[in-house]
């Protein structure tokens, strides 16, 4: 059926309109977050939208430094994105694998719980998740912001290695397999080779979820303060220095969480949708 050339062009228009509309409402709340953090305590109590600030106060950046230790919080928060990135690549690797190849008694059933999980809210299990890591005396340290994340607690990303894995060809398992390689020898030497897409999407997913987590380091970390991580250093500099004075302070902070993962997501982007969708795309 050939399609009338006016009637393409009119739905391109729409549809270029309407993605405009959402770009714009996607980046005005950046600029404006950026703009209020080069801003003068003066001008930041203004009720009115300016997103080129007049002056431009880049002393924000600096100053920043002295409000809050952002280095040791950066540090402390990189520790726990570590745990979560490795936690996403073995662990979860490892079940992906043996959900998609090896046939197991009871896999079925035991894939079934693992999805049934995904459904629980995470406040469900909060609470006693807390009441246990707190009866091991593990509250107020790293313990249960790295320990669960070490042993690949993530439902989802096991789902998604697991869906990979099934794609790859049937020929490329039996033809290593009679090799000599063994189960672990296929899992690392042949599908996580071939499995760039999925991994890199995991690994984003581990960076962006550990990074900006507010929640458990707030319930586990509490008043240490030597621990905290960048979240709850933004949540401390709500009036560090009254109602509008820091909220120039709270934006300059904000800014400077947000640039690892713009970084992240752009050298990635190009993996993470092909790493959700891919669905067989290897199989004959």
């Amino acid at each position: 059926m050939i399609q009338n050339p006016r009637s393409k062009f009119i739905r391109n228009i729409i549809v270029y309109a309407i993605l405009s509309v959402g770009a714009v409402a996607m980046l005005v709340p950046l600029l404006w977050t950026v703009s209020t953090s080069l801003k003068t305590v003066d001008k930041v109590s203004i009720r009115r939208l300016e997103l080129i600030p007049d002056p431009v106060r880049w002393q924000n950046y600096v100053e920043i430094f002295d409000k809050q230790p952002v280095l040791r919080q950066a540090r402390n928060t990189m520790i726990i994105v570590v745990a979560s990135i490795f936690g996403a690549l073995v662990p979860c690797g490892l079940a992906g694998y043996a959900f998609a190849r090896i046939p197991f008694p009871g896999r079925r059933v035991f894939f079934a719980i693992l999805l049934a999980t995904m459904m629980l809210p995470y406040v469900v299990r909060l609470i006693p998740l807390y009441l246990f890591f707190d009866g091991i005396g593990l509250n107020r340290t790293f313990g249960p912001l790295i320990l669960p994340r070490l042993l690949g607690h993530n439902a989802f990303y096991i789902f998604l290695y697991r869906q990979f894995f099934r794609g790859i060809h049937n020929d490329i398992y039996d033809s290593a397999r009679i090799d000599g390689c063994s189960e672990l020898g296929v899992w690392w030497r042949i599908f996580m080779p071939m499995s760039i897409p999925v991994i890199a999407a995991v690994c984003i997913f581990a960076f962006e979820f550990a990074w900006n987590d507010f929640l458990n380091p707030l319930i586990y970390l509490g008043s240490n303060q030597e621990l905290w991580t960048l979240a709850l250093g933004l949540n401390a500099l709500r009036g560090f220095e009254g109602a509008d004075g820091s909220l120039n302070s709270v934006m300059t902070f904000s800014v400077l969480m947000i640039i690892p993962m713009l970084a992240v997501f752009y050298f990635g982007q190009k993996y993470l949708i092909s790493g959700v969708t891919a669905q067989g795309s290897l199989k004959g």
